[in-house]
């Protein structure tokens, strides 16, 4: 058995003997939790996954979180009518246990907002996602246009100097934002509420943006998975979201939670 094959193993042994009852689990979305598509609004969410994260939010008491560069409304709208605890923008915002979403960063200026659509064109295959407190902009179509895009981007920022911002790269994505906003400092708040005090972390991410997460987890006593890149510090990596999906779904059939 070659490495690559052990560890995707070892990653879907040890996640499916979780308890429940000790655990509170996170997950990252877009090439974690569902696969990557041709562009941000053109994904899919398998009926199967909803059925498992509505068993595994019975399981842990509710400690089980999305944890995504998505905005919460649009998680809603994808896992809809799930509407499950939530850190959204990669930390912008960030909702427990009650429908009350907070807000950790302000809009970014509408002006700004602007300058950085203006790469956005009918025949660029190039996507925007406005956020209000952030700018993404995904070239997933439009490969070839990386270099002009981080240009572009780069000159937008510098356009608005006093304006307190940074660049976030992922896959195919140059995202503006605040600083000091990242799903790591958001893991730790949310790890002091109820229901997810006192249990213990388990998050599975995939891209550059989880790695604040993947940092927050030692002191916080937790495992992290990834789906198809290293990280320093895993405890496994899985080899797809399908993957990922099967774990879920046999970590809720398991139903080790269920009183005795």
């Amino acid at each position: 058995m070659d490495t690559q094959t052990l560890a995707n193993s070892t990653a879907f042994d040890l996640f499916t003997s979780l308890d429940p009852k000790s655990v509170a689990l996170l997950f990252d979305v877009d090439g974690t939790l569902i696969d990557i598509g041709p562009s941000p609004f053109e994904v899919e969410v398998p009926d199967e996954l909803r059925a498992s994260l509505v068993r595994l939010l019975e399981l842990t008491g509710g400690a089980t979180a999305l944890v995504s560069g998505r905005p919460i409304v649009d998680l809603d709208r994808l896992f809809a009518p799930l509407k499950l605890p939530s850190i959204g923008g990669h930390g912008a915002e960030t909702r427990g246990r009650a429908d009350e979403v907070i807000n950790a960063a302000a809009p970014l200026p509408p002006a700004l907002r602007r300058q950085l659509a203006r790469a956005v064109t009918l025949d660029s295959g190039i996507d925007l996602e406005d956020k209000g407190y952030s700018f993404a902009l995904h070239y997933r179509r439009a490969p070839h246009a990386a270099e002009r895009l981080r240009q572009h981007v780069a000159a937008g920022r510098a356009a608005f100097p006093g304006e307190p911002t940074e660049l976030l790269l992922g896959k195919a994505m140059f995202e503006v934002k605040r600083p000091g906003i990242s799903k790591g400092v958001s893991v730790r708040k949310l790890m002091t509420l109820a229901p997810f005090a006192g249990r213990i972390p388990v998050f599975i991410g995939d891209d550059i943006t989880d790695e604040s997460v993947f940092e927050a987890l030692p002191a916080l006593g937790g495992k992290g998975f990834s789906v198809t890149r290293y990280f320093p510090g895993l405890a496994g990596t899985f080899k797809s979201p399908a993957q990922v999906r099967h774990a879920l779904r046999q970590l809720a059939a398991n139903g080790r939670a269920q009183p005795s």
